[in-house]
């Protein structure tokens, strides 16, 4: 059992609709320390995700440990993936929480086929691998030491400070395989963070979180995504935002605006009209009817806006996974290389050849 020691409130053998199709559910469980908030314990039957792409890329891989996320945040694109199961993209998605909890026993068969390939494999693509359940689920130190033992290389993306307490495991992995850190810090004033993103830390202790990543020896960059139109692309905030950046120590920034996919928009919009009322009919007219980008002349503006930004910063423009949207593996050229030695080394095994570099390739609209 999990959470040892904690007195449970409730145990329900009962589930939601579409958690009752699932034969691999434990247990529901709701905690005083989480209020509001309810976790299906699953027996997970597969951990790797394969995720098809057309780009030049021509694998990619994600782990996603819990499904559903108490960040809670208004413009998360994994929103519509509670839908499977029967649950709202609203507010079940922000207090119904899966939990796969024997994830990373599941990886560690998986990663020791003899088929696997040691793609990289991407964390926090979907949902934070950091959400506050980690505290006490505790499940990616499995994971990580299952793929650093495999010669895995890996990336995580975050909102989560607690991956602090994970640093000294993830030096340690960083030894045998590549491993890549992105911070996602999207907003920058406090009242609007907290309005937006009401389960996340703030913007201050994930760039606290930044330094420490850099302090351990390994790179960290900061996704500055999405930026909201209106809201935060003004050249006040930008600036701040990157001068704050630039002094945690990032070694380098992506940034894209706002992207609203079919089951995004309405759950945003509703945020929209009961906090900034006055900015509905530009949003409209921004994002009409069932489009999801925001204009291609929007975007180009905001570029022009940003780049001398981040020049006056002496920041570097990172380059995101075109796949998942997350971390651009250094194990496939996307960033700067380690040694070709390190690559795809697994523990008592022979270095395995470096592959050829990819090309990058821009636009990926995936936001965390």
């Amino acid at each position: 059992m999990r959470w040892n020691g904690q007195r449970l409130d409730t145990e329900s053998t009962s589930a939601l609709p579409g958690l009752a199709q699932l034969s691999s559910l434990v247990r529901s469980v709701k905690s005083p320390e989480f209020a509001g908030i309810t976790f299906h314990e699953v027996l997970a039957k597969s951990a790797l995700n394969h995720v098809p792409t057309q780009s030049t890329m021509p694998f990619s891989y994600t782990i996603n440990p819990y499904r559903g996320c108490s960040h809670a945040c208004v413009y998360c694109f994994a929103r519509p993936t509670h839908t499977y199961l029967d649950l709202d993209s609203g507010l079940d998605f922000d207090s119904q929480i899966v939990v796969k909890v024997n994830v990373a026993e599941v990886l560690a068969k998986e990663l020791a086929k003899p088929s696997w390939a040691h793609h990289p494999v991407a964390l926090g693509t979907n949902t934070d691998p950091y959400q506050r359940a980690e505290g006490r689920y505790a499940l990616m130190p499995g994971i990580i030491e299952a793929l650093a033992d495999s010669g895995t290389p890996f990336s995580i993306l975050t909102k989560g400070t607690l991956l602090r307490r994970d640093l000294p495991l993830l030096v340690e992995a960083s030894k045998r395989v590549k491993v890549d850190i992105g911070m996602s810090i999207a907003i920058y004033d406090d009242d609007l963070q907290q309005s937006v993103e009401p389960g996340t830390p703030t913007a201050k202790a994930r760039l606290a979180t930044v330094r420490a990543v850099r302090d351990a020896g390994l790179e960290c960059s900061v996704f500055l995504m999405p930026i909201l139109p209106y809201l935060t692309d003004t050249t006040t905030h930008l600036d701040d935002a990157l001068a704050r950046v630039k002094e945690a120590g990032a070694t380098s920034v992506l940034h894209s605006v706002l992207y609203l996919k079919p089951g995004i928009k309405p759950w945003f919009m509703q945020w929209l009209e009961r906090e900034h009322p006055e900015q509905v009919e530009s949003y409209r007219a921004m994002y009409p009817g069932s489009s999801s980008y925001a204009p291609k002349e929007y975007r180009a503006w905001l570029g022009r806006r940003i780049r001398p930004l981040l020049a006056k910063h002496g920041l570097r423009q990172g380059v995101a996974d075109p796949a998942t949207g997350g971390v651009a593996s250094s194990a496939l050229g996307l960033l700067p290389q380690m040694d070709d030695q390190r690559l795809f080394t697994p523990v008592g095994r022979a270095p395995r050849p470096a592959r050829p570099p990819v090309n990058a390739v821009p636009g990926s609209p995936t936001l965390f």
